[in-house]
């Protein structure tokens, strides 16, 4: 399957250290060779970059991993194909606008043959790609947009996110992360890790990578950096694992609202 990296921060932050040590798992220490794709929050504007090929190898993705790019949201996805052909259209994440903001999903797991509960002759949203993932996302835009509004709190809509994450997880594989820029949505439904990042900041060292840093050097006393992935990114940090089932709301690096299905 395939690998998700997602960031909360209460500063713009660059995501170059961990980002490092994901795409080795693209093909290198692990198996998700079929494409890769990140996309940072910058204001309402998002900076995203995309590539077919296997991120270890990728070109793009070596320019991402040296330019600190600043970010308060960020979302990763490597990708082990298993529904769809490889190429650019079905790398994740994928983005939508709904409401005047920028809507970015990706996702871990499989659903066999999906089925979207819309009316395709009245979807506000449909698929470029072939793959079940994007197919799950336009569902949950086009179940957003018809039943909430532009006014609607981050909770009402995280109530809806929960309703649709526990309809997929039911069907198969569902783990997620979906941001619109002010907050990040969190799902996991079979493996899912977190770390928060404050003072007193110390070193860290990735698993996939030969590749340490000092987060004192990098940071202020103020400063608050959750890293969510798949699989915990470094050797020497304690990480939170997800519990199935579990969801969690992510604002400025914080927890702000959590549950279980």
């Amino acid at each position: 399957m395939c690998e998700l990296l997602g960031m909360s921060a209460n500063t713009p932050t660059d995501l170059c250290f961990s980002f490092t040590g994901l795409t080795q798992r693209g093909g290198n220490t692990g198996p998700h060779k079929d494409g890769w794709g990140v996309a940072f929050y910058e204001g309402k504007g998002v900076s995203s970059f995309h590539d077919s090929s296997p991120s270890c190898q990728s070109k793009i993705a070596n320019m991402v991993q040296k330019h600190p790019i600043k970010s308060e949201t960020a979302i990763c996805h490597i990708r082990q194909a298993n529904v769809g052909d490889v190429c650019l259209a079905n790398t994740h994440p994928f983005i939508r606008e709904l409401w005047g903001k920028n809507w970015v999903f990706a996702h871990n797991g499989q659903i066999n043959n999906f089925v979207p509960r819309y009316d395709v002759n009245e979807a506000a949203f449909e698929p470029i790609g072939d793959t079940d993932s994007e197919s799950i996302f336009c569902d949950m835009m086009n179940h957003l947009k018809q039943g909430l509004n532009r006014e609607s709190s981050h909770q009402q809509i995280a109530n809806c996110l929960v309703s649709f994450a526990q309809d997929y997880a039911q069907k198969g594989v569902f783990n997620c992360l979906l941001s619109n820029g002010d907050w990040l949505f969190t799902f996991c439904s079979t493996k899912l890790a977190s770390i928060t990042r404050r003072a007193p900041f110390g070193p860290a060292c990735l698993t996939d990578a030969d590749v340490s840093i000092d987060f004192s050097a990098e940071t202020t006393a103020n400063d608050v950096v959750s890293i969510i992935a798949t699989q915990p990114l470094t050797l020497d940090e304690a990480w939170e694992v997800y519990d199935a089932g579990e969801w969690r709301l992510w604002q400025s690096g914080e927890v702000i609202a959590r549950g279980m299905i």
